[in-house]
């Protein structure tokens, strides 16, 4: 089997590569990325003769085309804004594909997968991915869902990359469409932080404030469980205490409108010259605490039984006390290794539809085969039932 990394070299593709070399059955590993330096030094980390580097300019078609076909899959690491056109190649080159963000523009070549028997997986990683593995396994263990909260920390620097800076703002653009909850039947539009939520996450994130985010989620598991008559899902995300302190306050000036404002004669947004600032600063490249906390909370019926499922998910620290995983790493390893996790196993043929797949449809009916190749990683799925009690409300 062979496997494309389009955008390898990032700081988050390249974990994904490292997880592939150390685990999985590939024979060869292509890192395809725009960066020839920072490629080229992903390889020599690596030191595996299964990997390689491509020079890959995705604006130039045909020869990005050219480089992806006879491949089994593309793992697709590129930013948000290119997953649109990165995926319009993909489905040319006749390959499988997947990626990690997940907001839409896939399903316009769900044709072209149909016809060439591949499937394309959009947003798969810790969340979206891995938050609707640990939904779907709840779920199926439920007569009926009345409920469903994902919610998520996510503890690493503001702008440590230009992606990560494009998804934070984007996550709070006043503007934006997607910013959603399904309740009764319907999705609801909210404002940035909208429907705070006091939520408990493993130890050592702890006690967290949390807001509505723009996640797939509340959209492909309100599909998922439509037949389990499900009634509210929420997608609730946090970032660092003083991340979210820094985009309240851009929010609530009007910064993340991006306007035009004039800098020595020439015009630029106002939110991309703070991006650039953040991009270039320290305070933008670290923080205190670096990792991935998941919260999952499902409520419905088992045998006419009100039960509770909540389930968590915990990682080696960030301290150094576990070699690979300090720092940053404990960051990055977490949203690379379920999206390694999941190109192979499709890559294998375990993903039998074809087109254009939600994580649920692709995994949903088997998720927990994916706990114990997380667990074999250091990274573990913990589940707690409960009954819920009459006086008890959690709607």
């Amino acid at each position: 089997m062979k496997i494309f990394c389009l955008g390898g070299a990032g700081r988050i593709s390249r974990e994904a590569v490292f997880d592939l070399v150390e685990h999985s059955v590939f024979e060869e590993i292509v890192i395809g990325d725009y960066n020839e330096e920072e490629g080229s030094r992903v390889v020599e980390w690596l030191n595996d003769p299964r990997v390689s580097f491509v020079k890959v300019n995705v604006f130039d078609e045909a020869d990005t085309i050219a480089k992806m076909t006879g491949f089994d899959i593309v793992l697709d690491g590129t930013t948000i804004q290119l997953n649109g056109q990165t995926t319009k190649l993909i489905a040319a080159a006749g390959c499988h594909g997947i990626n990690l963000n997940g907001f839409g523009e896939e399903f316009a070549y769900e044709e072209t997968f149909k016809a060439n028997g591949k499937t394309m997986l959009p947003g798969f990683g810790m969340t979206p991915g891995l938050t609707q593995m640990m939904a779907m396994y709840a779920a199926n263990r439920l007569d009926s869902v009345q409920s469903v909260r994902v919610s998520h920390g996510s503890f690493r620097p503001i702008a440590f990359s230009k992606s990560i800076a494009e998804t934070t703002t984007y996550e709070y653009d006043p503007e934006l469409p997607g910013r959603v909850v399904f309740e009764n039947g319907e999705f609801v539009q909210v404002e940035p932080f909208a429907r705070p939520r006091d939520i408990q996450l493993p130890e050592p994130y702890g006690h967290t404030v949390q807001y509505i985010i723009p996640h797939s989620e509340t959209v492909t598991l309100a599909k998922a469980l439509k037949d389990k008559g499900v009634q509210l899902i929420e997608t609730r995300g946090t970032w660092p205490e003083q991340n979210m302190r820094l985009v309240r306050a851009l929010y609530e000036y009007g910064i993340l409108r991006n306007e035009k404002v004039s800098v020595g004669g020439e015009e630029e947004g106002i939110m991309d010259i703070i991006s650039s600032y953040l991009l270039q600063s320290e305070e933008g490249q670290s923080t205190e605490l670096y990792g991935y906390a998941l919260h999952i909370e499902v409520i419905g019926e088992k045998d006419g039984e009100a039960i509770c499922y909540e389930l968590t998910h915990t990682h080696p620290k960030s301290d150094g006390s576990v070699p690979g995983w300090e720092g940053l790493r404990a960051y990055t390893r977490n949203v690379a290794i379920p999206f390694a996790v999941a190109a192979e196993r499709m890559a294998k043929g375990d993903v039998e539809k074809t087109g254009v797949l939600t994580p649920e449809e692709a995994f949903g009916a088997h998720p927990e085969l994916f706990f114990p190749l997380l667990e074999k990683r250091g990274i573990h799925v913990h589940i707690e039932k409960k009954a819920v009690l009459p006086e008890e409300s959690y709607v």
